[in-house]
């Protein structure tokens, strides 16, 4: 969620997040007026550190944007997101295959008392 305050020397700022799988990186940029998605990835030189997968999407403030053109505000932070490697699903079954429940005893807490 977009913070509803920004401090007057964060307001002439932009950021740029991206997160792989072994570090976090959130670079500041000084806005300037006109400023689109593509121009805060090529001013952040983010492609010279990390080599970004070909399927990846990019938002504002998580809100998903399909066009780099997009002209950000002061004060937004571009997000770069990445498709997962695996299903958070396919995780939780092989964790439960794996760890099987016990029997449970049959309770009486929702019987009906007569």
């Amino acid at each position: 969620m977009k913070p509803q305050q920004v401090a007057s020397s964060a307001k002439q700022r932009v950021w740029l997040a991206y997160a792989d799988e072994n570090i976090q990186h959130l670079i500041e940029l000084p806005y300037r007026a006109g400023m689109t998605v593509q121009d805060v990835i090529d001013e952040s030189a983010i492609l010279q550190h990390v080599v970004l997968p070909e399927s990846v999407q990019y938002g504002i403030w998580q809100e998903k944007i399909s066009n780099m053109l997009h002209v950000v505000q002061p004060g937004d932070r571009v997000e770069i997101y990445r498709a997962l490697r695996l299903n958070p699903k396919d995780i939780r079954r092989k964790r439960a295959s794996a760890n099987p429940l016990k029997p449970q005893k049959q309770g009486n807490r929702f019987k009906q008392f007569k």
